[in-house]
């Protein structure tokens, strides 16, 4: 059972938009710093912002402040206030830009591990956005707002590969009805606990928020949204297997949660799977390695494959006898 697994829902503050929620350590997180431990909690936000978030007294171990480096033990009931999210500017960075293919209607970069898509609490600098504002000199479609301007679609923070941004109203429409139709194809690669009976198979699961941890995504729970994942097998190692993923539906965690609910979490996945990983990596092992969709200005289909990312090379290859 993991320590995210007894979520306690608390009364919210007189901010209404702030939150305080309590999470009890159990037994494979014991000894790990408390600002790492929240990081795993909630892997959205970054682990310097729950530094600052302890600092601030925010954070309690039961009912005590206590310092980041704390290491927290088994039982013991750690409790969060979140504070409101506030609107901060979002200003243009320059920062490194991996392009696979831009015109004057969109572009698709290979996004990064540990980059965040768009600014969110403890993650207003730094992102995406931050760098195509700067790339773009802000011509950016601004359907979703100030705070994810050209941004479409979206991958985790820690999930690598091939995302497309638009640069105009007309480009994101077009593009935001091919992926509500599910016409757009994306194909991901990804390494998974265990390996499955079968060589290919189709997940089919509606997903929705746990009514148990909301920070989390449950299958079969009530007004789910439907989802289906359909996967084949690449290679077979002795604990591990390769997988490729196809993508009918884009729900949020689609692939982590199917895959968790198969007993087959990806490796490094903190939220779905384990907290303890022998290989050190950075959150999940999934790479979105193949994104295809008509062109909005042209009809003209186009297809983008972002490579394997150096961590994921070497466990496939240098790392595979431990595998």
């Amino acid at each position: 059972m993991k320590p995210d697994q007894e979520l306690t829902q608390m009364p919210k503050t007189s901010q209404a938009s702030e939150i305080e929620q309590s999470f009890e350590v159990h037994a494979e997180y014991e000894n790990s710093r408390l600002d790492k431990f929240l990081s795993v909690i909630y892997p959205d936000l970054s682990r310097a912002f729950f530094q600052k978030l302890i600092k601030s007294g925010q954070v309690s171990v039961q009912g005590s402040q206590a310092k980041p480096s704390y290491l927290v033990k088994e039982g013991e009931l750690v409790t969060v206030r979140v504070p409101p999210a506030v609107q901060v500017p979002v200003e243009a960075e320059n920062l490194p830009l991996s392009i696979l293919y831009e015109d004057d209607d969109l572009l698709v970069v290979d996004k990064p591990k540990g980059m965040v898509v768009h600014p969110a609490p403890g993650h207003y600098t730094g992102t995406l956005v931050n760098a195509v504002m700067y790339h773009c000199k802000n011509q950016l479609s601004g359907i979703n707002g100030e705070i994810r301007p050209g941004i479409v679609h979206r991958i985790d923070k820690d999930t690598t590969g091939s995302l497309v941004v638009c640069k105009n109203d007309y480009a994101h429409s077009k593009l935001a009805a091919q992926l509500k139709d599910h016409s757009v194809t994306r194909r991901y690669h990804g390494i998974v606990i265990g390996c499955p009976k079968e060589n290919a198979g189709t997940i089919s699961s509606d997903i929705g928020r746990d009514p148990k941890n909301r920070l989390k995504m449950a299958c079969g729970v009530p007004n789910g949204k439907h989802a289906v994942t359909h996967y084949r097998v690449l290679k077979r190692f002795l604990h591990h297997s390769y997988l490729e993923f196809t993508l009918e539906t884009g729900r949020t965690h689609q692939i982590r949660v199917h895959l968790a609910s198969i007993g087959h979490p990806l490796l490094g996945d903190p939220l779905y799977g384990t907290a303890k990983c022998s290989f050190r990596l950075q959150g999940q092992c999934l790479h979105a390695m193949i994104l295809g969709f008509l062109h909005p200005r042209t009809d003209t289909y186009m297809e983008f494959c972002a490579p394997l990312p150096e961590y994921f090379e070497a466990l496939l290859t240098e790392k595979a006898s431990a595998l």
